[in-house]
């Protein structure tokens, strides 16, 4: 609660390089003139003049974009006098290929890009730590909001049950491909491409894949297990998360206490949930004793029937407008809001419909896979592709649809950087085998 006052109190200004000037970059750059004490003095895009565009549209005046530097290079930005790097791009090559950068330049890294941090992120968090430097999930997006409620639930005393996040969800939203994604939203095709928004992103928060990517991502910080069979998307409103959030011993749907889930918007056959939560974040959680178990009830939280099980929830998430939090916290704390502790979720690539041998995968939010959480015991015991290697990769035998895409089902460049990457990721935070996930 604090991070305002040392910023005002530090004797030089926070400085940032933001790379990846898009929709959550936009958004981070809007608040920047309204906090004193924090520069942007380069950004970094595949379209410079996109990014003077986009500072233009969120309020930026002449003398702010004529002192910034925007180039195409993201080296640039981390050899830079800047203390933290922002790394927005969504593409997790790229990602964990400026991550190692800034690490290495001793900057600190605030990494939206969680794609990046599913595929590598205890990797990264590792080395930023022996580096001296903080590796963080990005404040403002769902996981980061997600592990600091996890945080709050255990440093006050309470066995956290399920935690996690909302969104809009039915089965068949699996099989979506970017030409049928606009009547999901509301859209026709025509208004989606006047708005500048990419069908293939949309998807692949439509198709489950980004669910999938953020709760590994806070499984990985937080501790929590993965659901054995992946992600139910079990409809729920913010009422009712005490109710089905809970163990199935209990009355719940879980199959077990401790785990990352997402519930859904939408019941099954279309209907809207009752105060839902598609855009907010939660957390369940158990009363120890007696006494805490009637202050739920005295001070009025929503529980189960038995007055054991309460929620706390988020409504809203405000993605880039909030990431400053991340950014101080880095500079002037040295804590990161939510990293990598160790290796306990995974998405794989699941075939969107029956494949040929021959076909080039697209990776998430495609029309040829997506993505599924898997514990990461489990996805290495079946070898299964990461969705974030799935892009641009041939297949050498056919695939069903449904199944699950392994390594062995796709010509693989050994030599790949991003592939030796995620391969020494994997020899360091294996679990154990025998530990439960």
């Amino acid at each position: 609660m604090n991070l305002f006052s040392l910023l005002q109190t530090r004797n030089k200004p926070v400085r940032v390089a933001l790379i990846g000037a898009g929709k959550f970059g936009s958004m981070f750059l809007a608040q920047v003139p309204h906090v004193p004490g924090l520069e942007v003095p380069v950004i970094v895009d595949l379209d410079p003049q996109r990014a003077r565009d986009a500072c233009k549209t969120v309020g930026w005046d002449a003398d702010r974009i004529a002192a910034t530097s925007f180039v195409t290079d993201g080296a640039k930005a981390v050899a830079g006098d800047v203390d933290v790097i922002v790394e927005a791009t969504g593409n997790p090559a790229v990602g964990i290929r400026h991550a190692r950068a800034a690490i290495a330049s001793g900057k600190h890294i605030v990494m939206v890009n969680v794609e990046a941090d599913v595929l590598a992120g205890p990797l990264l968090a590792d080395e930023a730590r022996k580096a001296g430097v903080v590796y963080s999930l990005a404040y403002g997006d769902q996981p980061a909001l997600t592990a600091e409620m996890v945080d709050w639930a255990r440093a006050t005393g309470f066995r956290v049950v399920a935690a996690g996040k909302g969104t809009k969800y039915l089965p068949a939203y699996h099989d979506v491909t970017p030409d049928g994604v606009w009547q999901h939203y509301g859209l026709t095709a025509a208004e989606a491409q006047s708005a500048g928004m990419n069908p293939q992103m949309f998807n692949s928060f439509l198709d489950g894949t980004k669910s999938a990517i953020e709760m590994a991502a806070i499984a990985n910080a937080t501790g929590l297990d993965v659901p054995s069979e992946g992600l139910k998307f079990p409809p729920c409103g913010v009422d009712d998360l005490p109710h089905v959030m809970r163990p199935r011993q209990s009355g719940g749907v879980l199959e077990r206490s401790g785990v990352v889930e997402v519930v859904s918007s939408l019941e099954r056959d279309g209907r809207p949930v009752f105060r839902d939560l598609r855009w907010g974040v939660y957390v369940v959680l158990e009363a120890p004793n007696d006494y805490a178990a009637d202050c739920f009830k005295q001070y009025g939280l929503k529980t189960d029937a038995s007055g054991r099980y309460a929620a706390m929830y988020k409504p809203y998430h405000l993605i880039g407008l909030e990431l400053n939090i991340s950014v101080l916290s880095a500079a002037l704390r040295k804590e990161p809001t939510g990293q990598p502790q160790g290796f306990r979720g995974d998405v794989a690539a699941i075939a969107k419909r029956d494949l040929r041998a021959g076909e080039m995968l697209d990776g998430e939010g495609g029309y040829t896979v997506w993505g599924k959480l898997m514990p990461a015991q489990t996805s290495l015991t079946v070898g299964a592709l990461p969705i974030g290697l799935a892009h641009r990769v041939k297949l050498v035998r056919d695939i069903a649809h449904g199944a699950v895409v392994r390594w062995s089902d796709v010509e693989v460049d050994a030599g790949n950087e991003t592939v030796k990457v995620r391969k020494q990721m994997e020899a360091m935070f294996a679990p154990k085998h025998g530990e439960r996930q």
